[in-house]
């Protein structure tokens, strides 16, 4: 049995060891009134207070991804918060204001939501994320070795820098070629004390952008999905066919099912939004075309996670990875979803245009070096 902290000692190690908040800073949580989140807001909120940082609350209905935040919650943005926590859940909100009039980064690109611009753009922003986390979750999980975390996060981003492709198996029935080149590899390692920097808590993943319309095989999801509803575990694994870097078939029970409705539902939203004006001529195709597209791989290394049918735990747990349907980190297919689902003990392989290959995973198992680092 895994050590569980309190609530308290969780939001201390959360606020001290992940985010580095300091005195006098400006911290914005972001959450709904349901319960667990509210609880774990409240903890978060008393944490930073003890440490002298000035933090605010702000409340709003829960959101799915298809959703738009509240105008009021967002305009909370407009005080320039050094740190931000979003403890929702389930999804923030999408920005009303900036998705039909983007801001414009410095290299040309669209940022459609203002988190992102302060995070990802000025930089001047680092954060958490929790979409769905629950007390229980929050106990187990946050409470974890960072260093050792950050260790092995940097040991596999080392190994799959510079590669041309990623081969993953599993028993289940995976066998899919992701090509990879030029792309480079995030990790949620929970060192969030930089501007421009966050992830989720719970921590735990590497993951990559594959490049769009290039990824062949066939995924076999035998672990949980993400719905646009929520997730759910598998209990009838779902075979998805990748031709081109686009989904050409779904197969399975009513998991399969629920599945291809979501992406439908993200399919229909970014017409709709074009029609609307929300987005512009062109790119409500171009979002419906990438819900169809696989948006990102990502391999579990939080040790206190398990599969328990929540995405934002189930993707961290050792002997797994997963793969997104919809938009990728690399912000080169957007898409109005982006559904991580579940695949158990993969064999993950990163091939190098050297001819060399490095295994990271092997049915399940973290591979030497990687599984040795204390």
């Amino acid at each position: 049995m895994k050590h569980s902290h309190s609530i308290v000692q969780s939001a201390q190690i959360v606020i001290t060891e992940v985010l580095g908040l300091k005195k006098g800073e400006q911290f914005l949580i972001l959450t709904n009134s349901e319960k667990d989140v509210h609880q774990i807001s409240k903890a978060l909120y008393d944490a930073a207070l003890k440490i002298g940082a000035e933090a605010t609350i702000v409340i709003q209905p829960e959101k799915t991804q298809l959703d738009f935040a509240n105008q009021c919650a967002l305009a909370a943005f407009g005080s320039n918060p050094e740190v931000c926590a979003s403890i929702s859940g389930n999804k923030m909100g999408k920005d009303r204001e900036h998705i039909g009039k983007p801001f414009i980064g410095a290299d040309g690109r669209k940022i459609d939501h203002i988190f992102h611009y302060l995070m990802d753009e000025k930089k001047t922003l680092r954060a958490i994320w929790t979409p769905g986390i629950t007390v229980d979750m929050f106990r187990r999980t946050a409470g974890i070795n960072y260093k050792q975390l950050q260790r092995r996060c940097a040991a596999i981003c080392e190994a799959m820098t510079g590669a041309e492709s990623i081969r993953v198996t599993a028993p289940g029935g995976t066998d899919i070629t992701v090509p990879v080149t030029g792309r480079l590899p995030m990790s949620d390692d929970g060192n969030f004390t930089e501007g421009g920097s966050g992830g989720n808590i719970p921590a735990g993943e590497v993951f990559i952008s594959p490049l769009p319309g290039k990824s062949e095989g066939v995924i076999v999801f035998d672990g949980s999905i993400s719905l646009n509803s929520g997730d759910i575990i598998t209990k009838t694994p779902v075979k998805v066919v990748f031709e081109q870097g686009y989904i050409t078939g779904i197969s399975g029970g009513k998991e399969a099912e629920l599945l291809r409705n979501s992406i439908e539902e993200g399919e229909k939203k970014a017409r709709e939004f074009e029609a609307e004006g929300k987005l512009g001529k062109g790119e409500g195709e171009s979002y419906a075309e990438n819900a169809r597209g696989l948006g990102e791989l990502g391999i579990g290394l939080n040790p206190a996670a398990k599969i328990s049918g929540n995405m934002l735990e189930d993707e961290k747990a050792f002997h797994t990875c997963h793969f997104a349907i919809g938009s990728n980190y690399d912000n080169d297919a957007e898409a109005m979803i982006h559904l991580d689902c579940l695949v158990r003990n993969p064999t993950i392989t990163v091939n190098h245009p050297n001819g060399k290959n490095i295994v990271i995973e092997k049915n399940g198992v973290l591979a030497a070096p990687f599984g040795d680092i204390l």
